[in-house]
């Protein structure tokens, strides 16, 4: 549908033509890919991009993230996700947040998945080594099923689109992250959206070795969870990247 890249476009517009404001961001952006040719031929790619704007009392983070696999007969994996949150910090560490989430994943059962929402966060922990967020909100999400159609080695070969739904959702937030010396740190991120139809949970956990002052290796696990997935897809999703890391400072 051609709605779909409606997010990313209006994200990474606001964020590149914010003008002088948005001068010096910093973020990160990292990326992997693995080739395999002879007995078996793969193609594995994944990409995350994340910018933040800090100003004295606001805050504007994007992100956005793709992965990519396929094998010599079919494609295996096939995912893009955006999103934006501004936040306004108003009293010793505690913010208020709106946030804006899109993913179109290709093999989830889900034509597209996205959520708007509103709430509160604070800051427990802002040193330089160790950091913790959290926030917690309520908002709505918009999703479209769909049904996979597979032939008998397994392989997509029809998509049957169902009816756009859309519900109250409430989410939760939590961020860590802490540098174990002066070249190694661990970063986790856990996510959880929960309606009345499913309840949506994402952990990303990483352990990132710095190379050198820009450059750094990053070791990932990712896990992906539905309590409620559609018809003839599992519960849960983990992916493992080794990605090459640049920070924008």
């Amino acid at each position: 549908m051609t709605a779909r890249p409606s997010l990313f476009l209006f994200a990474a517009v606001s964020l590149c033509g914010a003008g002088a404001a948005f001068a010096d961001l910093s973020g990160r952006t990292e990326a992997g890919f693995v080739m395999a040719r002879g007995n078996a031929e793969t193609e594995t790619a994944n990409v995350k991009l994340e910018l933040t704007k800090q100003l004295e009392k606001w805050k504007n983070t994007f992100g956005t993230s793709a992965l990519y696999g396929r094998t010599s007969h079919a494609t295996t994996a096939e995912r893009w996700d955006a999103r934006w949150q501004t936040e306004y910090r108003f009293y010793d560490g505690f913010f208020w947040f709106g946030a804006l989430r899109y993913e179109d994943d290709r093999f989830s059962g889900f034509d597209y998945q996205g959520s708007a929402s509103l709430g509160i966060g604070r800051a427990f922990i802002d040193a330089e080594r160790t950091k913790l967020f959290a926030q917690i909100g309520a908002g709505y999400r918009r999703l479209r099923p769909e049904v996979l159609v597979r032939d008998e080695a397994g392989l997509v070969i029809d998509r049957i689109l169902g009816e756009p739904e859309g519900n109250a959702v409430g989410n939760g937030t939590l961020k860590f992250e802490h540098a174990l010396n002066d070249a190694t740190r661990v970063l986790d991120s856990f996510i959880v959206e929960s309606g009345a139809d499913n309840t949506r949970m994402q952990n990303d956990l990483a352990l990132e070795v710095k190379m050198t002052e820009v450059l750094a290796l990053s070791l990932g696990l990712s896990v992906r969870r539905n309590s409620k997935p559609p018809e003839g897809m599992d519960k849960q999703d983990t992916l493992t990247t080794v990605n090459l890391v640049y920070r924008i400072e």
